[in-house]
């Protein structure tokens, strides 16, 4: 079972998230566009902290494939993960970053907002190497980042019938991770707003290491989809 943690924001806590065991260390990268964004810079310095268990995943928000690819180019992150819009950067902008970049792993975020979403999944077969599922509201340009879960119907409906890895994200956190790990059987979990401390500015690590703990055990005893494994790339 993958673990994600977001939103990373110095190298102390990347450091003490590795060394509790999270497999993605997650950070926000960006101009200033949108809150909470980093620029390249202090992002290195925060990748540089990521312990060698783990790997750096950078967030970007951007719907311009230049930004995007300058991120990856500029970060060499592990994997890149693309949060926006499908409209804004849709499954022919990825291909092109893949093709000039073919050693580069792709996260793509879907919103989980109805049915439509499963297809609008499968379009990024042999693109995205993982699929974040998550929570979207209506009118932001980004997805995720509510603090609120979805249909997780849905989201197993797309662990079942779409063969990219997919973590499950959208308000989990120690509370509540296992029992979406049973519904879902994704091949991970993401946990941003739920293990972030009351103020949001940085990661309340006892909610982390509960969330760690509780997400291993729930994917011993539950395991994958039949046909499906939990993989780790």
């Amino acid at each position: 079972m993958i673990v994600q943690i977001y939103e990373v924001r110095s190298p102390a806590e990347a450091a003490a998230l590795s060394r509790l065991g999270a497999d993605h260390i997650g950070v926000l990268v960006g101009p200033g566009r949108f809150p909470g964004e980093i620029g390249f810079g202090e992002a290195g310095i925060i990748f540089a902290a990521v312990g060698p268990a783990s790997k750096k995943v950078a967030l970007t928000l951007s719907g311009d494939a230049s930004e995007i690819e300058e991120t990856a180019g500029r970060l060499l992150p592990d994997i890149l993960h693309v949060g926006t819009l499908p409209e804004r950067a849709g499954p022919a902008d990825l291909l092109r970053v893949k093709r000039r970049m073919p050693h580069l792993k792709i996260m793509r975020s879907i919103a989980v907002t109805g049915e439509d979403c499963i297809d609008a999944a499968r379009e990024y077969a042999g693109i995205a190497d993982y699929l974040l599922l998550d929570t979207h509201l209506a009118g932001d340009s980004q997805i995720g980042a509510t603090g609120e879960t979805h249909d997780w119907g849905i989201s197993r409906r797309i662990v079942s019938s779409v063969n990219i890895p997919s973590i499950l994200a959208g308000g989990l956190g120690p509370d509540n991770v296992a029992e979406a790990i049973r519904l879902v059987r994704p091949a991970g979990v993401d946990s941003k707003t739920k293990t972030d401390l009351p103020d949001g500015s940085g990661k309340d690590l006892d909610k982390v290491r509960g969330f760690i703990q509780a997400a291993r055990a729930a994917g011993e005893a539950f395991g994958p989809l039949p046909g499906k494994r939990n993989t780790y790339l």
